[in-house]
């Protein structure tokens, strides 16, 4: 990652022993477009009207036009879809749980279609933490996981590194978190 020396565009970054890092240089941002680097933390959640579809093997296993976008520091969006864009027998839940320091604990499901398993590739937050009860009743997905993942018919790609569920789209600049020299964002 270059190091940025103009001051008005720098994000100051500190690694988790709280060493200072070099600052990192935002990508351009065009019109139409947000900076992952103005999303707040903690995150927000925003209502969107965006065409959203998933598919896997080869089928859609869900679409909405009333999804949710979570907005991170540093993270394309995460989309969260309501339960009912999912047909019946999409989602299978599966053991375990994980822990959002600002979420809460989220609950994972399989997501089968068309003869294919995307394993833990969904998740939910059944009982959210306060200020993101919105997400009740919503699963988000990782579009790496699935066949193809669209935006108002623009296919998503995902967020690096295999944990975060980002999508990135044209509408999103970065530098994104889950890229290789990012682990200490």
């Amino acid at each position: 990652m270059p190091v940025n020396t103009d001051p008005s565009n720098s994000i100051p970054l500190t690694q988790r022993d709280d060493a200072p890092m070099a600052a990192i240089s935002r990508d351009p941002t065009g019109p139409g477009q947000e900076s992952v680097w103005d999303y707040p933390r903690p995150p927000r959640v925003d209502p969107s009207d965006e065409r959203v579809e998933l598919v896997l093997g080869g089928v859609v296993v869900a679409h909405t036009t009333e999804s949710l976008r979570v907005l991170e520091t540093s993270h394309p969006p995460a989309y969260y879809l309501p339960y009912a864009a999912f047909p019946d027998g999409v989602l299978v839940p599966v053991a375990g749980s994980t822990y959002c320091e600002f979420k809460g604990h989220a609950s994972y499901f399989d997501v089968v279609a068309g003869g294919a398993r995307a394993a833990r590739a969904a998740w939910t937050y059944r009982d959210p933490s306060p200020g993101f009860q919105a997400l009740r009743e919503h699963v988000a997905v990782m579009p790496g996981a699935m066949d193809r993942c669209t935006v108002d018919g623009e296919v998503v790609r995902p967020q690096a590194g295999g944990f975060y569920g980002g999508w990135i789209t044209a509408r999103v600049t970065g530098p994104f978190k889950g890229e290789p020299g990012t682990f200490g964002w």
